[in-house]
């Protein structure tokens, strides 16, 4: 399942992610990664979260973002829930249609049984019709 966060720069979708994750991670039974751009917000995450700075792993392209993604979860049989925060810059989708990738994260999701919280800085309008059903928040 892929769940997004959205609303424009700003707005407060990385506090919404981190309180989810927070929430989250107290009744989850399997492991929690959350993806960001940097490690500004590590001391703002339970210690049971696995924090990756997506920005150290050179990821060039939406499809090696969908690889980088598939290689997490092999490596974790356990995996229960991906957080990503600054989606649209570390899946390399700045300025694209991002409807192919979060089909695809929800197709992986249904396969792997992992959930996917996504914070992506477009406001509700501007998403496409066929990624509104996926919308948690709305700032």
């Amino acid at each position: 399942m892929v769940q997004l966060i959205v609303g424009r720069k700003g707005k407060g979708k990385t506090k919404q992610l981190l309180d989810k994750v927070n929430r989250e991670v107290k009744t989850v039974t399997g492991s929690i990664v959350y993806l960001d751009k940097s490690t500004k917000h590590m001391y703002e995450l339970n210690n049971r979260v696995r924090l990756i700075d997506v920005s150290q792993c050179m990821i060039e392209s939406a499809s090696e973002f969908v690889g980088f993604i598939s290689g997490i979860l092999s490596q974790d049989h356990d995996l229960q829930q991906i957080y990503l925060d600054s989606f649209l810059k570390i899946a390399c989708l700045e300025g694209q249609d991002i409807t192919p990738v979060i089909e695809k994260l929800d197709k992986i999701g249904a396969a792997r049984n992992v959930d996917f919280v996504l914070s992506v800085s477009m406001d509700e309008q501007d998403l496409p019709e066929a990624l509104k059903k996926y919308i948690l928040i709305s700032l």
